[in-house]
């Protein structure tokens, strides 16, 4: 019963909490378009130095590219979560404060792959075992890492140790953590028909169907994911700075 208590309670103040934000931080929604194009700019570029003598370089600056942008994302939302808005200034400036952060997880990550493919190569005796291994990870990381964007951006901590308290916080509130989460990503695959499977996600894809019913769909899915991921901050900041126990005890004691 305290759980369920807890559930209620605890979501409906973060809903509540996130609705305020998002209402006054709508603006949110039209970054989608721009890390689209921005992008779109960064695989033209790499595929022009892929083909050049400088190809050798092509996969470090689509990492720190890719780092960057994620970075400046997850700069709004800490701005979100701490001053209640967001301006251009924090847009521009998002770029590099997570920068080498994200770049250091990510080549953790590859790392981590790389020992892993080395490890798994003797079983993977068919295109379909090597598949299979793959899916199993995939889903490993999604569910194991999953809050690692709102660590990066909340607890300062360096990469490992960022994906080291990941790992505790889901140990510790993954009840808490994936009933909400679970519940918006299908309300998003029901209303778009989009998943998400890469947790460093920061828009949903647009597939150019520039007719009335796309353009709207893009819309929808855009407000649902910045929606989501201002309340996946808010969650993460609750369950993170709080326990089941204290929660309970504060409720009861303002009743």
């Amino acid at each position: 019963m305290s759980l369920l208590n807890d559930l209620f309670y605890t979501n409906k103040k973060t809903f509540n909490k996130t609705f305020n934000l998002f209402k006054n931080n709508w603006l949110i929604i039209f970054t989608g378009l721009l890390y689209t194009t921005l992008n779109l700019l960064l695989y033209g570029f790499v595929g022009l130095i892929a083909r050049s003598i400088l190809g050798i370089l092509s996969g470090i600056v689509l990492f720190i590219a890719t780092s960057a942008m994620i970075s400046s994302y997850l700069y709004l939302l800490d701005n979100i979560l701490r001053r209640g808005k967001f301006d251009l200034d924090d847009l521009k400036e998002g770029f590099k404060i997570y920068l080498w952060k994200i770049y250091g997880v990510f080549f953790i990550g590859w790392i981590a792959k790389l020992f892993a493919s080395l490890l798994l190569r003797p079983m993977a005796t068919s295109y379909v075992i090597s598949g299979l291994f793959s899916t199993i990870i995939t889903v490993l990381i999604l569910i194991l890492l999953n809050p690692l964007p709102e660590a990066i951006y909340q607890k300062i901590y360096s990469p490992w140790e960022t994906i080291l308290y990941t790992f505790d916080f889901i140990k510790n509130n993954w009840i808490e953590w994936f009933i909400p989460n679970v519940i918006f990503m299908g309300i998003l695959y029901l209303t778009t028909g989009e998943y998400l499977l890469d947790i460093f996600t920061i828009n949903l894809s647009f597939n150019f169907d520039l007719s009335i019913k796309g353009i709207a769909l893009y819309a929808i899915g855009q407000i649902l994911f910045s929606f989501i991921m201002i309340y996946r901050g808010v969650l993460f900041k609750t369950l993170s700075t709080s326990t089941r126990r204290k929660r309970n005890f504060m409720r009861n004691m303002y009743k």
